[in-house]
């Protein structure tokens, strides 16, 4: 989506407006009023240390410290814990590139990292296209871009320094596809100005985002803030209307099944079988299926009541394919 509102205040990421931590010690980069519109500019979710032009050499250098380098806090006069803060997104806008990494499966981050224990870097390249910006992928495959911020949220109750990697009840690292431009975030306030942050923009990402990253993205997020008190949430709660698809509507899909005692369990074998039609029907190397899921693949929990055993699904979207590959139309 254009970003054409008029903002009432910028704040552009910089060393002294980004930090990769919780802290409801941290001063305010701004203080600004219920009503107003403020324009954040984020980094990448490596706070800039990959480019358009990094190559898998680069991932080994990573100072995983400043991973979910995010841009804040602003303060939001008012604003009471016990309160919730309304975050109406705007805008969301990508600046024009993005990547896929998969760290060394040591690093324990994805839900297959055990059986990827090589790092991967896949640098994407954005076009618009008839229906929107798509990036490229192998194979000519091509996945709709449909920006959001993988992390929103405000300062914790707690003192001292969190990780930014787990989501929390005030918000945080969500990775909530849903949340584009046009949502509505209501987060509930647990220190005096909520001290609001963002970043970890994503410009496409599938329900799972199973190998660690979808298409990291540096952005810009436009939000207007309010305060509400006539809600009472104890965790976020949102309004959007989507994309429940990677095009947001209805399109063929091939789906794998995982079948389990254990909701993860079924959730690694529906993604694994996934894997597997990638590379056995669809062409792909085994580390581009795994970023394909992650990017564009959304897992959704088909039944937790016929015990002992849950069902996980993996949707793949015929759509993404050029128009000769696909199975059905």
């Amino acid at each position: 989506m254009s970003n054409d509102h008029d903002a009432d205040h910028e704040v552009a990421a910089s060393d002294e407006t980004t930090h990769s931590a919780w802290d409801n010690g941290l001063e305010p980069v701004r203080t600004v009023e219920p009503g107003d519109i403020v324009r954040f500019t984020c980094e990448d979710s490596t706070g800039g240390q990959l480019g358009p032009d990094s190559t898998l050499a680069d991932v080994a250098s990573l100072d995983i410290d400043q991973v979910h380098t995010l841009t804040g806090p602003v303060a939001i006069e008012g604003v009471r814990p016990g309160d919730v803060l309304e975050v109406e997104l705007l805008a969301v806008d990508h600046q024009g590139w993005g990547y896929t990494l998969v760290l060394p499966g040591e690093a324990e981050l994805g839900l297959l990292a055990d059986e990827f224990p090589e790092p991967e870097l896949y640098v994407w390249e954005f076009e618009g296209g008839d229906d929107g910006d798509v990036g490229r992928f192998a194979n000519g495959i091509e996945v709709p871009l449909d920006p959001f911020p993988g992390i929103m949220g405000v300062a914790p109750a707690e003192d001292g320094t969190h990780e930014t990697f787990p989501p929390r009840s005030v918000g945080g690292n969500m990775d909530i596809k849903q949340l584009t431009a046009g949502s509505t975030v209501y987060l509930p306030v647990a220190v005096d100005g909520a001290l609001f942050s963002v970043g970890d923009g994503h410009a496409a990402q599938g329900d799972g985002e199973v190998c660690g990253t979808g298409i990291e993205a540096p952005m810009t997020v436009t939000c207007r803030f309010d305060r509400r008190t006539d809600l009472s949430i104890d965790q976020p709660q949102f309004e959007t209307t989507g994309p429940f698809t990677p095009t947001g509507r209805d399109e063929p899909m091939y789906g794998t099944t995982g079948i389990a005692d254990d909701l993860m369990a079924a959730t690694r074998a529906a993604v694994r079988n996934m894997i597997d039609h990638l590379v056995d029907e669809r062409g792909l190397e085994r580390s581009e299926a795994y970023v394909l899921c992650s990017v564009a693949v959304d897992l959704k929990i088909n039944e937790v009541v016929n015990a002992p055993n849950w069902v996980v699904s993996a949707y793949l979207p015929e759509g993404l394919f050029p128009a000769d590959q696909r199975r059905s139309t």
